[in-house]
């Protein structure tokens, strides 16, 4: 894909996995993630529409050309942290669509993470088993 000059930025986080969006207001409808075609990237359809769900909202998934950048946690945490990263991007662009993304839950960052492990304990929350004698 050709460079293009203006574009619009955003993060997206999820667990560990982070995620830098670069949107490009008028494209074809390219969406490449980490260097691979979308399609290609993930086998799962689920995954995918995770990764559409902010561009069939709004009915612009052919007006952006999207680069993304991903690193870290599984590919399902990375299919989330794109989301909101498109999600936030798109809501730099256009104000408009803020409250549209909002009501759908796009513009929420999902905080859980991985509790970590206590001294005393086998895991997070799971004590050793107790023997009366």
């Amino acid at each position: 894909m050709s460079q293009k000059s203006a574009y619009f930025y955003a993060n997206g986080r999820r667990k560990t996995a982070v995620a830098t969006v670069r949107l490009f207001p008028d494209g074809k409808g390219d969406i490449t993630i980490n260097g691979i075609k979308a399609k290609t990237w993930s086998d799962d359809d689920a995954m995918l529409l995770t990764i559409f769900k902010p561009l069939e909202l709004l009915g612009g998934k052919k007006e952006y050309d999207l680069e993304i950048i991903t690193s870290g946690g599984g590919k399902k945490a990375q299919a989330d942290a794109i989301s909101l990263g498109i999600s936030r991007a798109i809501a730099k662009k256009n104000g408009d669509f803020r409250q549209q993304l909002k009501s759908e839950g796009l513009l929420t960052r999902d905080a859980r993470i991985k509790e970590r492990k206590k001294p005393g304990l086998k895991k997070a929350r799971r004590s050793p088993q107790w023997a009366k004698r």
